[in-house]
Parts: C-alpha cells; sequence; structure tokens
C-alpha cells in the first residue's frame, strides 16, 4: 500500500532498461564511451574535425595555392607547374593527370609574370592558412592562443611547409626509374614527413608540448597520408576523368577539393591520435603501482 516503494526502487522486480542492455552494472554508452573508438569519436566531435578539415582545404585553395603556383612556377623539373605538384600529390598518373594540369596551365603563365612584391603578398595571405592550422593544434591539445610576439612562428612554418611540398614532387622526379628508385622515395618521403610533421608540431606550439608526445602524432600523419596516397589512386584517378567530361573545369576543381579535405582530415586527425595516445601513456604512467623511474 502506501509504504510500498515503488518504481526503481522495489525490490526483486526486474527495472526496465530503456533500451540500453545493461551487464554489471555497466551500460554498452558507458563502455562505448570509455572504449578508445568511443573517446576518439568523442574528441573528434569537439574538434569538429570535418569542419576544419574542410575550412583547412578552402584556405588551402584561396590562401596557400596561389602561393605554390608562384613557387612551382620558377621549379625547373616540371614543366607544368603547380599542376605537377597536385598531381604527384594525388599520385595520378599522366593520362588522367592532364584534366589537372590544363585546369592550372593559365596560372603558370601568370605566376611567371609576377614579381617579389606578388610573392610577399601572397606569403601574407598565406599566413591566414597557417594560423588556422595552428587554431586547430592548439584545440588539440588544449592550450591556449599564444602572444602575437609568436607571429614570426607562422612564416617559418609557411617557408618549411612550402619546402617541404617542393622536396616530396621533386623526390619524384629525380626518383622515378625502377623498382630501387620507389623504395627510396618512399623512404625519403617517410622520413622527411615525420620530421616535418613532428617538429611542425612543436613549433607552432611554442614548445609547449613535448617532443615524445608529439612523436605518435607524426608517425600518425605520415600513415594516414601515405594511405590518401592509396585512396587517391584508386577513387580520385578515376573521378578525374569522369568529372571533367561531365562537369570540365568545376568537375576538376571538386575532386581537387575533396582531395584537399582528406589532407586536412589527416592533418588534425593524425594530431588528435598522437594527442589521444599522449594520455593513454599518461593515464597507465598514473596507475597505483607503476613505477615513475625510468618512463618518462
Amino acid at each position: 500500500m502506501g509504504g510500498d516503494p515503488e518504481g526503481p526502487d522495489r525490490p526483486g522486480e526486474q527495472q526496465p532498461s530503456d533500451g540500453v542492455h545493461r551487464s554489471g552494472g555497466t551500460s554498452w554508452g558507458q563502455r562505448w564511451r570509455a572504449s578508445a573508438p568511443g573517446r576518439a569519436w568523442r574528441q573528434a566531435a569537439e574538434l569538429d574535425l570535418m569542419r576544419r578539415s574542410m575550412g583547412f582545404a578552402t584556405q588551402g585553395l584561396v590562401t596557400l595555392a596561389p602561393l605554390l603556383i608562384v613557387v612551382a612556377a620558377i621549379d625547373p623539373f616540371h614543366e607544368n607547374g603547380f599542376a605537377q605538384w597536385v598531381t604527384d600529390g594525388m599520385s595520378l598518373p599522366p593520362r588522367e593527370s592532364m584534366p589537372v594540369v590544363r585546369l592550372f596551365a593559365t596560372e603558370r603563365e601568370a605566376a611567371r609574370a609576377g614579381g617579389a612584391v606578388s610573392l610577399a603578398l601572397l606569403a601574407l595571405f598565406g599566413l591566414s592558412f597557417v594560423a588556422d592550422v595552428q587554431s586547430g593544434f592548439e584545440k588539440i591539445w588544449r592550450l591556449p592562443a599564444p602572444s602575437w610576439r609568436a607571429l614570426w612562428r607562422q612564416t617559418v612554418w609557411l617557408a618549411a611547409l612550402t619546402a617541404y611540398v617542393g622536396l616530396s614532387v621533386e623526390s619524384g622526379a629525380l626518383l622515378r626509374h625502377g623498382l630501387g628508385d620507389s623504395v627510396e622515395r618512399i623512404a625519403l618521403l617517410g622520413v622527411s614527413g615525420l620530421l616535418f610533421f613532428w617538429w611542425g608540431q612543436h613549433f607552432l606550439l611554442g614548445g609547449r608540448v613535448g617532443w615524445l608526445a608529439l612523436l605518435p602524432g607524426g608517425i600518425a600523419t605520415i600513415i594516414g597520408l601515405g594511405g590518401l596516397r592509396v585512396f587517391s589512386w584508386l577513387v580520385f584517378d578515376p573521378m578525374v576523368v569522369s568529372n571533367a567530361e561531365a562537369y570540365g573545369a568545376v568537375g576538376i576543381v571538386v575532386v581537387v577539393e575533396s582531395w584537399l579535405i582528406g589532407v586536412g582530415f589527416i592533418f588534425f586527425g593524425g594530431a588528435l591520435v598522437g594527442r589521444m595516445l599522449s594520455d593513454a601513456r599518461r593515464r597507465r604512467l598514473e596507475e597505483p603501482g607503476t613505477e615513475g623511474p625510468g618512463t618518462d
């Protein structure tokens, strides 16, 4: 009657699960949130990873690409300039790359006509792209924005990025004959990429995150970019020709922009994986019974 407990407090009575299966007092939702994939999903949502990747692609096409077009115009090894840089990054074979080459053909001639002043202005616009990358890294590592006195780091990082992209493309021109050269190029891209992305995060973050904590993110980024090359060869390769035939230049821009979104996803996703691995390592070190000496 009146004193009898009701609802969830009634003893001996099976409680409704509200659609959630429970085992040992832990719901599947709690297990998912505590799992590595669940934490990754939640932190990617907090970072708004897809939106940042799309912003990376837009900024890259609008602010960074004009600077790279000017730099690529003086490339002595590639007569197609920036178009060759793009097709190499997308792993497009010569025949399928022709629509991309035609898309950027006029840009190469215009870039050659530009002088030092135009190059400096384009570099200034490119800094907005670097600022967006820096903001993403700071959010991943939960750091405040640095002082305006640290803006010089963006300029140095932009120059390093341009040099890294140029080195990646030039390695294809210098090492392109036979299996041995292919292996050498893969090793060169792997080592140079790891050094750039490892150093790049540390430099943009002003040294506020240790080298050891940043290393897994650099490795994850290089693995992701290698996977993107394979994905581009399988997916974007046929899309370039079909989109060029169906939609013309607009279709090519859509494919290039989609590829840049993938690059942005790996830029930020690799850094996020690195932070998650660093957090997991710290949690292991903080567990009771874990010895401190020799674990740094």
